[in-house]
């Protein structure tokens, strides 16, 4: 499996749920993700207390400047969701470290797959091991 890249210096992963800013979180994605454009705060804090939350923090001010989450039952299955990088740290390799420390938290459990949705940066995530599905016409989706 792909290496995982180190995060840049000044900079730490968390999954303590207490320094999560969900106000920051909220902000980045309902005005600036184009898949939760419009996202309700009520939604997103929801979305936060019901699953494994990943930060990345400034060193010196505590500062959140990324955000992951994921939803899991922590044995079987994981889909990474609403991964996030304040646009001015963006180009330092911490969205790539952070979704690897993500990749490297779950591994423990012994999860079979991890799944994931982007429509703009298969690259990115291709350099941590993801591929498209081997066999799409397997899964389905009900949308509400």
């Amino acid at each position: 499996m792909t290496d995982t890249p180190p995060l840049a210096e000044g900079y730490e992963i968390s999954t303590d749920p207490d320094r999560i800013d969900a106000e920051r979180v909220h902000r980045w994605l309902s005005t600036d993700a184009y898949w939760a454009i419009g996202r309700a705060r009520e939604k997103q804090d929801g979305a936060i207390e019901g699953s494994l939350n990943f930060g990345v923090y400034e060193t010196v001010s505590g500062e959140q400047v990324a955000y992951a989450r994921v939803v899991t039952d922590r044995a079987t299955f994981a889909w990474l969701c609403d991964v996030y990088v304040d646009p001015s740290v963006r180009g330092k390799g911490i969205g790539t470290a952070l979704v690897g420390g993500v990749r490297e938290h779950l591994r423990p459990y012994g999860i079979k797959r991890m799944l994931l949705a982007t429509h703009d940066a298969h690259g990115v995530y291709a350099k941590l091991g993801f591929a498209p599905l081997e066999r799409p016409d397997q899964w389905m989706a009900l949308y509400f």
